[in-house]
């Protein structure tokens, strides 16, 4: 008995479900049960072709030359920079230092006290006025014939002369050595002392770089080894300036690969006339390998799926769906090495309201390619027909 039971309440139930599908039905579409619609209500409940394609936006394939090239990042590093230091200890009694001054060769950062030094220097030029005037009168008494005067005598006049003179030369360098000047031409750092300071030989006053050029050294894969020669391009680009971008030349190659980390060293050497670049900042490298051409598309054209990635192409005012093999990636294109042709339409937005074979209506126009491209564009396309 309880088994009947079952029975008649599952047919009550599917008699319930059945007939509340088709009341859903026949509310939802009236017109159905209708044996024939009038002209203007099946207008009205037929949509329109144009009303069924999709709404898209499309370009040109187009050859583009795509540039190869390889990154890096690296330091800059001035052309020459060096630690000023003095040659000598002592006070300091003049000091001409001031971060990011220029400076030539040779003019005056720093004095130190000299009193002592040119009273040395004094005592010894005293000291060779001296022993030239005796060798002077020794020369002149051997010329007379006299007997007074011996040639063993005059060599030692002679010797103590030169001795007088290399004295009066250490003086006079040590004079020297208590004013500090610059090297070579470059742009001066902080300074590190004051005015009246006690320094010694191992004082470091400021710094000095030759930022007329920068060099830049940075690692590459040995992959790319011989592609890199002397001369070649380099680009390069720093937080620090975002919309400027520093060309030089490779100006260096390591003979050596390192073998842990198998890459070799690369130093580039860039122009920095207007100071912009200090040493030591860091730097993104994009260093060009070679170019080719090939057709590009911007990069919203192309979609991924199952693996695979595809663009759309306009053929017949319908969206037809094609493989592609992709190659590198530049400012919102993709190079696309197989799958289009130059001239082809490619769909550019509207690609995710899309399905192979999809009507589709063109919103914008896009530019014609020329006569070449296109009718080389239009043959590729018969063959995929054929």
């Amino acid at each position: 008995m309880g088994l009947v039971r079952q029975i008649v309440i599952l047919a009550t139930l599917v008699v319930l479900v059945g007939g509340g599908y088709v009341l859903y039905r026949d509310h939802s579409n009236p017109g159905a049960s209708e044996p024939q619609a009038t002209a203007s209500g099946s207008a009205g409940a037929a949509p329109s072709a144009e009303a069924r394609s999709v709404a898209v936006e499309v370009e040109i394939a187009a050859l583009d030359t795509i540039d190869i090239s390889v990154e890096a990042v690296g330091t800059t590093r001035a052309l020459q920079s060096v630690d000023i230091v003095p040659l000598a200890e002592g006070r300091i009694v003049e000091l001409d230092i001031a971060p990011g001054k220029e400076v030539a060769a040779g003019d005056v950062l720093a004095r130190l006290d000299i009193e002592i030094e040119e009273a040395t220097l004094r005592e010894a030029e005293a000291l060779l006025d001296e022993k030239r005037s005796a060798l002077e009168r020794s020369e002149s008494l051997l010329r007379n014939n006299s007997s007074t005067v011996s040639r063993a005598t005059l060599d030692q006049l002679r010797s103590e002369q030169l001795v007088a003179e290399a004295t009066v030369q250490r003086a006079r360098r040590r004079a020297d050595d208590r004013t500090v000047r610059a090297p070579f031409g470059g742009v001066l750092g902080i300074g590190s002392v004051d005015l009246g300071a006690r320094v010694d030989t191992s004082t470091v006053l400021t710094t000095l770089d030759d930022l007329s050029e920068v060099e830049i050294e940075f690692r590459l894969p040995e992959t790319v080894y011989g592609q890199i020669v002397h001369g070649q391009r380099v680009a390069a680009t720093s937080a620090a300036f975002p919309d400027r971008v520093f060309t030089g030349t490779v100006i260096g190659v390591d003979s050596r690969i390192e073998p842990a980390s198998r890459a070799f060293r690369v130093r580039a050497r860039i122009p920095n006339a207007d100071r912009a670049l200090p040493a030591g900042m860091f730097m993104r490298i994009d260093l060009a390998l070679r170019d080719r051409q090939n057709v590009t598309v911007p990069e919203e054209a192309v979609t991924v799926e199952g693996g695979g990635t595809f663009v759309y192409v306009v053929v017949d005012d319908k969206a037809e769906q094609r493989p592609i093999a992709m190659g590198v990636r530049r400012h919102g294109m993709v190079e696309v090495m197989e799958g289009v042709a130059p001239g082809d339409v490619v769909i550019s937005r509207g690609v995710q309201s899309l399905r192979d074979g999809a009507p589709v209506r063109i919103l914008n126009e896009p530019e014609e390619t020329s006569a070449p491209a296109a009718a080389n564009a239009t043959d590729e396309r018969e063959e995929r027909r054929s």
